[in-house]
């Protein structure tokens, strides 16, 4: 079992940046990949960034490539999601995931936990 709470999400102007934090606890942190997904209102889910067991390999969607910075601190037990120049679109739950399966690298589907969820919402 792993338990995930994400925390950092809140209201901000477009353009302005937040930062997004994961701890994760249950089992050895350097096991698992993590990812983070987010919702929007009427929306699917949808892959956001996710980071390797070691942290070597990252992966980003199109749509934040140049703005989002995935990183995880092995020391803390966290994933953390930078976000800079954010815009209204990225308006959504974000939450983050464990993915016990994949060993060296990072995918967009197939993750085993979730967190809560914690809203982003960017004004125009």
């Amino acid at each position: 079992q792993v338990q995930l709470v994400e925390s950092g999400g809140g209201l901000v102007q477009a353009g302005g940046s937040l930062r997004l934090s994961c701890a994760a606890s249950g089992r050895t942190f350097s096991s698992y990949a993590m990812g983070w997904f987010r919702q929007a209102p009427g929306k699917e889910r949808e892959f956001v960034a996710a980071i390797s067991r070691s942290g070597r390999v990252t992966l980003y969607a199109d749509s934040v490539k140049g703005r989002f910075t995935i990183s995880r601190d092995t020391a803390k037990n966290t994933v953390n999601l930078q976000m800079n120049s954010l815009k209204p679109e990225d308006t959504a739950v974000y939450y983050c995931a464990a993915d016990l399966q994949t060993a060296t690298g990072v995918r967009r589907y197939g993750y085993d936990y979730w967190g809560q969820g914690t809203q982003v919402t960017v004004s125009s």
